[in-house]
């Protein structure tokens, strides 16, 4: 193509970008990363190091900073390397691989683990390898982008039902006529921290056949719902609870080997660091013992203080429009506490909110601060 051409070409997509661009700024709602100098929930954010305390992390029982999970990261990176260098499937698999997706099965009480680089991914694998043409699937109209971007990528004739509605879908599945039919819900939602009713979706697939998609990426402090009698893969991501970085499918053995020979994000992507899977696995192990139980317990005691009997770390504040949770998050600034704005499109419009996130890392005092300036600002 000539130069001509060439200068053409990119005067016609830099219009485009400019033109996107200009969209998000007119809408309010242009977003920018701002670097928090932290480990744990205190730091200094930029641009001005400003300090803070920090309420909007998933590292929900604080294992980032764990010592024994430090520790077995620089143990796999002086034994291996950075990197994995490879697929799985390839030459990229290390014996630590295998090692986590055996202590997340037993964990998890299944037959297997398959492990992804990210819950993202999982979602994305597992709902294009179990979903497609002649599927029907089931999906909450609050789940995850991750599960709707799975759906999407599918193939399949996807019904998305009013959240938490068990009525609704019940009669999604009798319209199946026959087809294979996916429900695919989160157990803990992202952006308001309810619980979908597993007992009624449970009990609906047990009736109807219905496999089971579970993402229990936010499911720190429960539920722990009954899956017997129904076929059912649980979705995990190792970047919360696990405080170190990955996804994971738990399942049965059947179905863990089609998700090895089938889920393109599997298949077709590097193998997860060895030092962020040892550190899973360290915190794996920390979990399944009497520390983590102490953790859930401190945890479960933050929450409680800031809203009684909530069942997740994440508190959702309903403040409605976008300039009213944007000065919301800039009065807790001003306190030194970071609960940043959720703004559309991540939720719907008219529900922009604060996300408060609890972990146990932080102190009773961060949370009694926190507790009195959400008093203070009309905002408890």
């Amino acid at each position: 193509m000539s130069e001509r051409g060439d200068a053409a070409k990119r005067t016609i997509w830099d219009a485009w970008v400019e033109t996107e661009l200009d969209g998000i700024r007119a809408a309010g709602q242009w977003r920018m990363p701002r670097d928090l100098d932290a480990a744990g929930p205190e730091g200094k954010l930029a641009p001005d190091g400003q300090p803070v305390v920090s309420f909007a992390s998933n590292d929900y029982l604080g294992l980032t900073q764990h010592p024994a999970v430090i520790g077995a990261a620089h143990a796999a990176l002086d034994r291996w390397g950075a990197g994995s260098g490879a697929a799985r499937l390839i030459v990229g698999s290390r014996p630590v691989h295998h090692e986590l997706e055996e202590a997340l099965a037993a964990w998890k009480a299944s037959d297997r683990a398959v492990l992804f680089p990210t819950g993202f991914a999982a979602n994305l694998g597992v709902l294009t390898t179990v979903a497609g043409p002649g599927t029907l699937v089931c999906s909450d109209e609050l789940n995850h982008a991750s599960i709707v971007d799975g759906c999407r990528l599918s193939r399949a004739e996807v019904a998305v039902y009013d959240h938490a509605d068990v009525d609704q879908l019940g009669s999604l599945l009798r319209s199946a006529d026959g087809r294979r039919v996916v429900i695919v819900t989160d157990s803990v939602f992202s952006m308001d921290g309810d619980v979908a009713p597993l007992d009624g979706i449970t009990s609906l697939c047990r009736d109807s056949g219905a496999l089971l998609v579970l993402d229990e990426a936010h499911a720190v402090l429960g539920p722990d719902p009954d899956l017997d009698g129904i076929d059912a893969l649980r979705i995990g991501t190792l970047s919360k609870t696990h405080g170190s970085l990955g996804g994971f499918v738990a399942t049965s053995s059947r179905f863990a080997d089609l998700l090895v020979n089938r889920a393109r994000s599997y298949i077709f992507t590097t193998a997860p660091t060895p030092a962020d899977s040892a550190a899973a696995l360290a915190s794996t192990a920390i979990l399944g013992g009497p520390e983590g139980d102490a953790l859930r317990a401190r945890l479960r005691r933050h929450v409680e203080r800031v809203r009684p009997g909530h069942p997740s770390p994440i508190i959702s504040i309903v403040c409605g429009e976008e300039d009213r949770a944007i000065a919301a998050t800039d009065a807790l600034l001003s306190r030194g506490l970071l609960v940043p704005a959720i703004r559309p499109p991540t939720v719907a419009p008219g529900t922009s909110r604060l996300r408060v996130t609890l972990s146990a890392a932080h102190t009773p005092e961060q949370v009694d601060r926190l507790v009195t300036a959400l008093h203070d600002l009309g905002l408890a």
